[in-house]
């Protein structure tokens, strides 16, 4: 005979070990295997219960659902309540067996019980399809129009879920939706509330027409806050902060992008700012509530001051939850005001100094965004002052931005030059490549300032080999800009007046014979070995160029092997030499620093972009570019923007060719497309036709994303694609 509930639940949590646990669970499903075949209903509703417990606890138990079908078809409540949990806990969408349940549900809701009928409704709002909803849909609206709150509230939320499945059927709960503004039962207007946001968020076409409900909806908010103490509804001597936060979450929705609703918003939103309580963290919801809205709304200069302030007080909160909402949400506050989030750099750049990580990450972020023309040159210094003790995975990043910042906000070349030296000298070996590259190319471009540049490099060389990319741009230094390193002059900052010829090859014999010199450093070496025949004229350094040159002549490594090898023989071209070795023009790289090259050359012809998807609000958008010479490769840069009231998230967009094209396909900026135009994210495709002339491009295009927790694929042709590709 099968154990109790009860007894089976401390028997299974009394099992000392996962095979005896296993055991018993095998045991307990065998015997209710047994009494389902006989036909048992005395012990159904119990064994159902133990299936759902095994269930849970990760045990295979789908042999129930036609189980649960025959307690939901049973006139018991409790059994009605156990089989639409099973069905909850045990049938997904895609199961065959929930069509067989949308006539069980159909009586329930039309049950003269009204708890009957929120079970039905729950479980309708858990696992309804789309079929389902077209079935039940009549049914739901009808009680969305009960007197009973029970039920309204419930039937809101299970008709939120239909519409989500069934876009179509929105116009049919539009007028109901805004009934339920008019109840003064807090439940019924949540319920409602949340219902008109996700009407919003399907179909923006009904923002429009819910703007005439923003004067009810401000009352209702400011209604909350002047309310006296109510202990069913109070949460942290706040009135119901659940409806606070929703109702101003639908007058962001309502107010973005449209002047006279957002200026109806305008005193309730002061109101609720100045006077909500922040002792307690629900207090802060609401308030972070209000600086969302305010931002999104368009508010007033001195309401969007207000709400920075309060991110500024947030900052100042021992919750790190808080400081990190703070600094995430003044990111976004940066585009309109950069001045008033400019009052709060103190407090920001104290945040690097915070215990927790992602505090110091979002703070390093801002940081970065928050570097002027004005700020630039004590900003920029205080963030040198964090290389030193930043963590190890946020180095390479701030060096990175470090270089960039300066190049965009540059206080003269000097300022700059020293910048780039201190970098490579207290954190060169967090100095990726591509800074280095970049480094490389500023001191190529400040002219006035190379000999200074070369000579404290010589110092920092002569001093310490500290890192990798210290000694490549040494040794690129060296080479191209050693006739200065030889003349007097560089200023006070240099130890050396000027260097003999014979220390300068010293320092790169220096470099060549550490054994943490890699390779890439080695072909600087050499490179600058070569140009040093052209820039020395004592016999001796000639010599010692020679000799290290033709130690690399039976290299292992082939690459340092072909360079001393070509290096020799136009050593041997003494008339040919000095042009070939001459100061290289001034290097270009990426202007962002991340080494990618798949960013169209400034230099490429440009074709007018087109729209070649415009669907459910989004959009994107192909511009084309050209490379000169080959009219055969096209850069592709495509757009995505979304117009909808909710984000895109999961974006994956796929492109497929013909056998005579090559793609090469990038990956998307992001992943997640902001919602009502906020933002666009970026995909860059290659595209090489072997036979433009003679065939046309032809794509195949797969777009995929979750919108508002819904999976969405479409796949087809491209269209609008320019002749000529």
């Amino acid at each position: 005979m099968s154990l109790r509930l009860r007894e089976f639940i401390d028997e299974v949590r009394s099992a000392r070990t996962s095979s005896e646990e296993r055991e018993l669970v095998r045991r307990e499903l065998a015997a209710i295997r047994t009494k389902f075949a006989q036909e048992n209903t005395d012990f159904r509703l119990r064994n159902v219960a133990k299936l759902l417990y095994m269930q849970m606890r990760g045990y295979s138990t789908q042999f129930a659902q036609l189980e649960c079908l025959k307690l939901v078809a049973s006139e018991s409540f409790a059994q009605k309540r156990v089989g639409y949990l099973g069905l909850m806990l045990l049938l997904d969408e895609d199961s065959e067996v929930l069509m067989l349940v949308t006539n069980s549900l159909k009586n329930d809701l039309n049950h003269p019980n009204m708890y009957v009928v929120g079970l039905a409704l729950c479980s309708l709002g858990n696992m309804c399809t789309a079929d389902m909803g077209r079935d039940l849909a009549g049914e739901v609206e009808k009680l969305l129009s009960s007197s009973n709150h029970y039920v309204r509230k419930k039937a809101a939320l299970c008709a939120q879920r239909i519409i989500r499945k069934c876009p179509d059927l929105l116009e049919n709960f539009v007028g109901l939706a805004k009934s339920q503004l008019v109840k003064r039962h807090h439940g019924v207007l949540l319920t409602g509330i949340t219902l008109m946001i996700t009407m919003c968020e399907v179909d923006p076409a009904v923002v429009g027409p819910f703007r005439r409900f923003v004067p009810a909806l401000v009352g209702a908010l400011k209604s909350l806050i002047v309310s006296g103490y109510a202990p069913e509804h109070d949460v942290g001597g706040v009135t119901d902060p659940f409806i606070q936060v929703k109702l101003l979450r639908l007058l962001r929705v309502l107010g973005r992008g449209d002047v006279e609703s957002s200026e109806k918003m305008n005193d309730v939103l002061a109101y609720v700012a100045t006077n909500t309580e922040t002792k307690h963290n629900v207090g802060n919801a609401i308030l972070y509530e209000v600086v969302q809205t305010i931002m999104s709304i368009e508010a007033d200069s001195g309401l969007r001051l207000l709400a920075v302030n309060i991110l500024g007080r947030f900052l100042l909160n021992k919750d790190n939850n808080i400081r990190y909402v703070a600094l995430n949400t003044l990111s976004k506050a940066l585009h309109g005001d950069l001045q008033a989030v400019q009052r709060h750099r103190a407090t920001i750049t104290q945040c690097l100094k915070d215990p927790d990580v992602s505090i110091r990450k979002r703070a390093l972020e801002l940081c970065y965004k928050l570097v002027t023309d004005r700020n630039a040159n004590d900003l920029i210094a205080e963030l040198c002052l964090f290389v030193d003790v930043i963590d190890d995975e946020f180095r390479p990043s701030l060096v990175a931005n470090l270089i960039r910042l300066a190049g965009e906000f540059s206080q003269g070349d000097r300022w700059h030059a020293n910048l780039a030296l201190r970098i490579l000298r207290s954190a060169g070996s967090y100095v990726t490549p591509v800074v280095g590259d970049r480094i490389i190319s500023l001191f190529a471009r400040l002219e006035s300032e190379q000999q200074y540049i070369v000579k404290r490099l010589y110092d920092m060389l002569m001093d310490a080999m500290s890192s990798e990319e210290l000694k490549r741009v040494g040794a690129w230094c060296i080479g191209e800009f050693a006739e200065q390193l030889v003349a007097p002059g560089g200023g006070a900052a240099v130890s050396h007046v000027s260097v003999s010829d014979e220390e300068i090859v010293t320092v790169l014999e220096l470099i060549d014979g550490q054994t943490t010199t890699t390779t890439l450093t080695r072909t600087y070496v050499l490179t600058a070995l070569i140009k040093l025949s052209v820039r020395l004229t004592d016999d001796g350094a000639h010599a010692r160029i020679l000799a290290l040159l033709s130690s690399y002549q039976n290299s292992m490594q082939v690459e340092l092997q072909q360079r001393a090898c070509e290096y020799l023989a136009i050593y041997q071209m003494t008339d040919l030499r000095p042009a070939l070795l001459e100061h290289i023009p001034v290097l270009e790289v990426d202007s962002d620093g991340d080494g990618d090259d798949d960013d169209d050359d400034n230099d490429d012809d440009e074709i007018d972009g087109n729209d070649v998807y415009n669907k459910n609000n989004v959009k994107i958008t192909y511009a084309f570019a050209k490379q000169p010479g080959r009219p055969e490769v096209t850069a592709i840069n495509a757009t995505f923007t979304n117009g909808n009231a909710f984000e895109l998230r999961d974006l994956s967009y796929r492109i497929a060719v013909p056998t005579y094209i090559q793609l090469k396909l990038g990956p998307a900026s992001s992943t997640v497309v902001p919602a009502a135009n906020g933002g666009a994210v970026t995909q860059v495709i290659h595209l090489l036709n072997s036979k433009h002339g003679a065939a046309p491009v032809l794509l195949k295009y797969q777009l995929a994303f979750n919108a508002n927790g819904t999976p969405y694929t479409e796949q087809g042709d491209v269209a609008g694609l320019p002749a000529g590709l």
